[in-house]
């Protein structure tokens, strides 16, 4: 019997359909360190993970590169979830990486995104739990350190640009054992007092570890009981927290949060002027418009007007005047069809062509002969007149 034989090919493929179908190499958490990094012209990033026990080609993908907030370097330990799958046409291999953390957050990291998926299930990022932020509001509270550039930077921001809005603050630890507490106290707070419109809640950047307390589920859970609308500014642009998701609005720093809470006065004044302008415009043009309009009326006299009424008068009594002509023109043309009829009907037309009619003297037309006897006196009725008759005959 002879000993089947396979392609390169054929192997290749018959072991990626094993690793493929493999359950655990699906979707596979991996620790090493970045060696041989390269990061290629299309956006991909070409990785050898490796260990005191051996090394592992891996390849992440632009898609998935894109996502990541931080710039992977040889020597860098890091978390790497993925697949394991084989390259065949270099007969290797590797894994195909969807994500990747730094080492030493991959716990914090782990649990952050299971708090995310488990409140975005119970609907607590939905657009429609969003409350509007209010235009001009008279109050603004702050919840952040007490010190630090965040504080600054929202406080120079909110003088400059809205002067007339009250700065409230309330000093909370952002950082460190119980600041998610602190953080969630000082929102009770305002919403037991009511005395702010608009809620800024933040901090200045850092490590995952630093922000945490704004991915505490009770930080989360605060901020979507608010009946003050929030505004999260916290960390710079690349960091998301669980608060941010929250919110009703998400500020990608401080500084940008104090932008969004209270409108620019310059912005404000130049926008009224500007209306201002158009509407003077429109009502100038609306005065010279009437101007004209009067000028017309003045330069007709009312002698000027009655004439034109009279005009219009005369030409009135022209159009009913031919009205009655043409109406009675048409009234005699009728009555002489009508009177022709009549005269075609007529006996007297009889009598003028040389006929005459006997009567009696009750004035019965005599018909026949019949009718006459002896003696009997008649009237004959001719065309100019009429005379006595008497039946002498039979």
């Amino acid at each position: 019997m002879e000993p089947k034989i396979a392609t390169v090919s054929q192997i290749n493929g018959y072991v990626k359909k094993i690793l493929d179908h493999n359950i655990i190499l699906n979707n596979v958490w991996i620790k090493g360190e970045i060696s041989n990094f390269k990061h290629h012209y299309s956006g991909h990033l070409y990785i050898t993970l490796k260990d005191e026990g051996g090394v592992l080609k891996a390849v992440m993908f632009r898609g998935s590169a894109q996502s990541l907030n931080f710039e992977p370097s040889d020597g860098m330990k890091v978390l790497a979830r993925g697949r394991v799958s084989v390259y065949e046409a270099g007969g290797s291999y590797q894994l195909y990486i969807e994500e990747m953390i730094p080492d030493g957050v991959g716990e914090l990291y782990i649990a952050y995104e299971q708090l995310k998926k488990q409140l975005e299930e119970e609907g607590l990022f939905r657009p429609e739990h969003k409350k509007p932020i209010p235009k001009f509001p008279k109050r603004v509270g702050v919840v952040t350190a007490s010190t630090g550039a965040a504080v600054r930077d929202i406080i120079n921001v909110i003088t400059r640009r809205y002067p007339m809005a009250e700065i409230v603050i309330y000093p909370a630890q952002v950082q460190g054992v119980g600041a998610a507490e602190s953080v969630v106290k000082a929102i009770e707070y305002f919403n037991a007092t009511n005395e702010v419109d608009t809620l800024i809640v933040g901090r200045g950047g850092g490590s995952i570890e630093d922000l945490w307390a704004f991915n505490e589920e009770i930080t989360a859970r605060a901020i979507f009981n608010s009946n003050i609308p929030i505004i999260s500014a916290v960390g710079h642009e690349t960091d998301f927290t669980i608060a941010d998701f929250v919110a009703d609005l998400r500020a990608p720093t401080p500084s940008a949060a104090a932008e969004i809470a209270v409108p620019s006065m310059i912005e404000l004044r130049n926008r009224i002027n500007t209306d201002k302008n158009r509407i003077s415009q429109n009502i100038v043009k609306r005065i010279e418009s009437c101007k004209l309009l009067l000028k017309r009326f003045k330069m007709r006299t009312p002698k000027d007007r009655i004439d034109d009424y009279y005009l219009k008068i005369d030409s009135l009594v022209k159009s009913m005047d031919n009205c009655i002509k043409m109406k009675t023109m048409s009234l005699r043309r009728q009555l002489a069809e009508q009177a022709a009829k009549l005269d075609a009907l007529s006996p007297l037309q009889t009598l003028s062509r040389g006929y005459s009619i006997p009567t009696k003297e009750d004035g019965t037309v005599i018909r026949s002969a019949n009718d006459m006897e002896k003696g009997m006196e008649f009237t004959l009725r001719m065309k100019d007149g009429q005379t006595n008759c008497v039946v002498k005959g039979e």
